[in-house]
Formats: C-alpha cells, structure tokens, sequence
C-alpha cells in the first residue's frame, strides 16, 4: 500500500525544518563523545610541562564553565566569550599587553584540547569550534638590548643591594655572556661546565642542547661558586644559594624588583633578565652576522626569523 502524497510531503517539510535528512535518520548513531571534564585529564596527561604551566589556569576554568558538555557542544562564540572575559580581568604586570597575552592563551589553551580530540579521532578537523577563532595579532616586542651605561647601572645596581651579592652579580654576568634563558642558567649542572675550555652546556626550549663559549675567568668563578656552595656530583645544579639549595626562578623575580626600586626606568620599562638576552645577541649580530647571532641565539629553525627579534635595528 502507497503511502499517502500529503502525508509524505508534511514529513519533508517537517525533516527540513528540523534540519535532518533521511541519511540522517538511516544512519547508526555513533559513540558519544566524552564531556570537557572527562577528556581534560588525557590532554592534561599528553601535555608537556610548559603546556600545563601556561594554560593550566585557562584548562581549569574551562573545565568549570563548559565541564558538563560534550565537546561537540563548545561552539566558538563560547571561546571567544571566555576570552574577552579573560583579557578584561588579566592580572596587571609590568610586561602586560591590557590583558591581550591572556586572551592569546584562551585561544591557545581551547585549541590543545581539540588538537587532542582531532588526534584522537574524536572529532573532524573542521569541527573544532577553537580553530574557528582568530588568534590576535602579536604586537611587537618592546624588549631592545640596553645601552652600555644601562647595562652598567643595573650591575652596579644589583651589587649594592640584597642578602647575596656574589650571586647576583654572576647571573647578570652568566647572561650577558651567554644570552641564554632562565630556564637555561636554572638547569646547567656541574657537569655541563667546561672550565679548562670556557664552556658551558645550555638545555633550553625544546628540549634544544648546545655548548655555549664563555671567558675563562667567568668559567672560574662558576665552578668556585658551585664548589663552594655545595655542589659535588655531576649532576648537582651549579647555581646554588649560601645555605646550599639550588637557586629557582624567584631568584631572578626579586632581583628585578630590587632593581627597579633603585632604577625606576627599569620599572617603567618592565626590563627583566630577556632583555640581557636581546643585548648580547644584537651586539653579536652587529659584530659577527647573521650567521653567528643565530648559532649563539641557539635557534634550530630551519629559516630563522626566530633571531630578528632580537636583533633588530634600535633608534
């Protein structure tokens, strides 16, 4: 028996007001997928330590606003909602941008979450409400390597202040020589100090590993410090406070905050230990090229634009 034409047409016209097809309904539905708060710990576990240090905060608040749903049911009016209201409430630091480095990290933070998921075949590439987003656009750096009478006023700065003198004044010096990061100076070991040579073994971003040329005097005072301070294995850290213990980040953020109470225009300007890094290597690159800026940046990239930011003309 023919079904009814009447009929048939009501029901068309019901399917395409509701926006189902009749491969929709033929279809098997297929597993569902798991909610925000349920994913999270596998994107948090696949992370590496930087990621989970920088988005964190944001995976968290994620978690709190969006837990319950599905991931399919982020839309991207949601990330972008999150990221004004992340940009708006930014903590405000000597190096903040009106909270526009938040609301990057938003983006950023959504995008690993579904980067995960598309990995994991949990979703399409297209289907990532993240992705839909656009980024902002990254301003350009204020950071510029500082004059030498700079340069000189804030070691002259940090050896007239603070509970360890000797210390201070060889991190600026470590980093004036070597341009290599915070992270780099905290992790160098007794081992990857090469005194006889004037070497120092530097593991930086990406887990990247180089011999970095250092004086030989400086070279001498490191090892005496460690020395004396306590180091004794290898694998004992070199940076070490007069009580022993390895020396952390803190150090460098008191440091500048000493600084900038005795030079305001180092408060102004937010100068923190990078900027040392912006100065060597401009001074390299003015003296040496291209070539030697970027081997001594310690960029692998294979073009090398990377080293431009840090070498760039100044007034």
């Amino acid at each position: 028996m023919s079904a009814d034409p009447a009929r048939v047409a009501a029901a068309r016209q019901l399917l395409a007001h509701l926006g189902v097809t009749l491969a929709d309904l033929q279809a098997e539905p297929g597993p569902s997928l798991p909610t925000l708060a349920e994913y999270l710990p596998h994107v948090v576990a696949a992370a590496g330590p930087g990621a989970r240090r920088t988005y964190g905060t944001y995976w968290n608040r994620m978690a709190a606003a969006w837990g319950e749903r599905p991931l399919d049911a982020v839309v991207a009016s949601d990330i972008e909602a999150m990221q004004r209201q992340m940009a708006v409430t930014a903590r405000s630091r000597r190096n903040s941008r009106c909270g526009r480095h938040a609301g990057e990290h938003v983006i950023a933070a959504a995008r690993a979450i579904y980067n995960r998921a598309i990995a994991d075949g949990l979703i399409d590439a297209a289907a990532s409400p993240a992705h839909r987003v656009v980024k902002p656009r990254r301003l350009p750096s204020t950071r510029r390597a500082l004059t030498s009478d700079e340069l000189e006023q804030i070691n002259a700065a940090a050896r007239s202040s603070g509970n360890d003198v000797l210390l201070d004044a060889l991190l600026l010096r470590l980093h004036t020589e070597t341009a290599c990061r915070r992270g780099g100076a905290l992790g160098i070991r007794l081992a990857d100090l090469d005194a006889e040579r004037g070497l120092v073994r530097l593991t930086e971003k990406g887990a990247t590993l180089r011999w970095q040329p250092i004086t030989l005097d400086l070279a001498a005072h490191l090892d005496e410090h460690a020395r004396a301070r306590g180091a004794v294995l290898p694998t004992d850290l070199l940076l070490r406070y007069r009580n022993g213990r390895a020396i952390t980040g803190r150090r460098y953020d008191h440091l500048w905050k000493r600084i900038g109470e005795q030079l305001p225009w180092v408060a102004a300007q937010g100068i923190s230990t990078h900027w040392l890094r912006h100065t060597t290597l401009t001074w390299v690159e003015r003296h040496f090229g291209y070539g030697i800026a970027r081997a001594y940046a310690g960029h692998t990239d294979s073009t090398g634009p990377a080293t431009t930011t840090y070498i760039k003309a100044d007034l």
